[in-house]
């Protein structure tokens, strides 16, 4: 039925960026993580296209043995997070689910023999890799039905494309346009819990847990905004997988399977400066939609 994805980013969602306003420029030596200009400029990108629903898929819901649609038609609470309940706490949310397309991804995957299942609960708990998109992206204010997609843990990277690439053919099927956000960060190694900053800007990236990640990451970058996601593929088992990158990659081999796997040449374009959190390689990249 001709649906569409219409734009897809790869998105920070780090648990700072909920900190308030002045704590972060505290902790930014007096100006603040650009993450959070960057979520402005990505929500203009967003609102400009008006979709008919965002995709979140999440590196923080960790799932064995199926890659897991939350199918569930509407989802309201207070979130704390168990990661870090002293700070990310009180957290409402109110927002849109979207059963019939979690159920449409279960049925392509079934079709093809995948791993690919909606669980329709409304009381399934929330993580903040998608709270924190559905708050600073204000997917409540738009009243924009999201949909979240796992990381399930007991797959290689082949296999988070092959999910991907059941979810193109639903949203392709759904007649929806869809934007993708793969929320996550890039190399995910932390600094130790007494580790100095390099930097007075926390957010600098120097911070970053290991110069050779950094390295990784900004060669990624470069390759990204090039398009060449193929050859990130080509790279993934021998570098990102080992760096690695957060929750092994899934968020972005999702949306690049969607997107249409190594044949894709979405062009990113930086929507933040790269930046450090608690050791990791966070960015905004943004990338123009084609036909699902």
């Amino acid at each position: 039925m001709n649906g569409q994805i219409v734009g897809a980013a790869l998105v920070s969602h780090h648990p700072g960026l909920m900190q308030c306003e002045e704590f972060r420029v505290l902790q930014g030596a007096g100006a603040d993580s650009d993450l959070i200009a960057g979520y402005a400029r990505l929500r203009e990108r967003i609102q400009a296209l008006a979709p008919d629903a965002v995709l979140i898929f999440d590196s923080h819901w960790f799932t064995t043995g199926y890659h897991l649609a939350d199918g569930g038609a509407h989802y309201r609470g207070t979130y704390i997070s168990d990661e870090m309940p002293w700070y990310l706490h009180g957290v409402p949310y109110d927002y849109r689910g979207l059963p019939s397309l979690a159920l449409e991804i279960e049925a392509v995957s079934r079709e093809r023999g995948g791993y690919n299942r909606a669980i329709c609960h409304p009381e399934l708990g929330r993580q903040y890799a998608t709270i924190n998109l559905v708050k600073h992206l204000r997917f409540e204010h738009t009243d924009t039905p999201v949909l979240t997609l796992s990381s399930c843990q007991n797959c290689d990277w082949p296999h988070f494309v092959q999910s991907g690439e059941a979810i193109g053919e639903a949203i392709r099927r759904s007649g929806l346009r869809v934007v993708l956000l793969a929320s996550g960060a890039m190399s995910h190694k932390f600094n130790a819990i007494d580790w100095k900053p390099n930097h007075p800007r926390i957010f600098h990236e120097s911070n970053v847990s290991r110069p050779e990640n950094i390295a990784s990451d900004k060669g990624a970058i470069a390759l990204l905004e090039q398009g060449r996601h193929d050859q990130i593929l080509e790279r993934w088992q021998d570098e990102y997988r080992k760096l690695p990158w957060e929750a092994f990659g899934a968020h972005y081999l999702q949306m690049l399977g969607a997107m249409g796997g190594a044949a894709c040449r979405a062009k990113g374009e930086a929507l933040s400066a790269y930046e450090n959190a608690r050791g990791t390689g966070n960015i905004h990249i943004w990338f123009p939609g084609a036909a699902a």
